[in-house]
């Protein structure tokens, strides 16, 4: 069973929903899953916009905690799949649009982040990126996603700082462009993801594709090396204790 859904609204608009429970967390199920989702859009010309959500209380927890130790293989594998998903939904030449509805945090926020436009829901959750304080290391294409995105005094705040923000605070971020009531919300997404899906498509995929270019070529550029030097932040020892304590608090063997 995929952990992505597809939904069909009008206007040619497809809402991709992120379905691992209970927080959508990242790992190499849904990553793969993701990347299909968005390779069928991109395929299909009757799609015209994208609208990534998530399901239940999360948009996305970010990496799976509960997920088993992996070899170094694996972990190679995982890197990749991470890059290689996250540039297909950055360079995807259709408007996305990230209806955030829920916990956004650290990967979770990169994958709304990745999406051109963000809309946000008024609501008790939390947003914000706290890979450092749980010894997490930013692979480059989080970095460059995060930095493409906002301007450097928040990038700073949001990587250095590794706190978890109210919703709230989402907007003085510059995480979403708006913040609607729930009872406005869907409508307000969809109407937003429709607008864009109907311009010329060659116009928004050439003016989206300058965009985001240099960002798109430093990710490309990173080298085994550096792969393998922000992957070995994970396992020094006060990463793995980090990592340890934030399982202990969320209740994860």
């Amino acid at each position: 069973m995929s952990t992505i859904g597809a939904d069909e609204r009008d206007g040619g608009v497809r809402v991709l929903t992120l379905n691992r429970p209970p927080a959508n967390a990242i790992d190499e199920t849904l990553l793969s899953d993701l990347a299909a989702a968005i390779d069928a859009a991109r395929a299909d010309d009757a799609v015209r916009a994208i609208v990534l959500r998530g399901a239940g209380a999360f948009f996305s927890g970010g990496f799976d905690f509960a997920a088993p130790r992996r070899d170094d293989t694996v972990a190679h594998d995982l890197y990749a799949r991470y890059r290689d998903t996250h540039l297909k939904l950055l360079t995807l030449p259709k408007p996305t649009i990230a209806m955030v509805n829920g916990h956004a945090i650290a990967g979770g926020l990169v994958l709304v982040l990745a999406c051109d436009y963000r809309l946000g829901i008024e609501g008790e959750y939390r947003v914000g990126l706290n890979e450092v304080a749980v010894g997490a290391s930013f692979p480059r294409a989080a970095f460059e996603i995060v930095r493409l995105r906002l301007p450097h005094a928040r990038v700073s705040e949001l990587i250095l700082g590794a706190a978890l923000y109210p919703s709230s605070q989402a907007l003085r971020l510059g995480i979403v462009e708006e913040l609607f009531p729930a009872e406005k919300f869907e409508d307000t997404v969809l109407r937003r993801a429709a607008r864009l899906g109907a311009f010329p498509r060659e116009a928004y995929a050439h003016a989206k594709s300058a965009l985001v270019a240099e960002a798109v070529a430093r990710i490309e550029a990173e080298t085994p090396e550096e792969a393998l030097a922000t992957m070995s932040v994970w396992i020094t020892p006060e990463s793995r204790a980090a990592r340890a304590r934030q399982r202990e608090k969320l209740g994860v063997r």
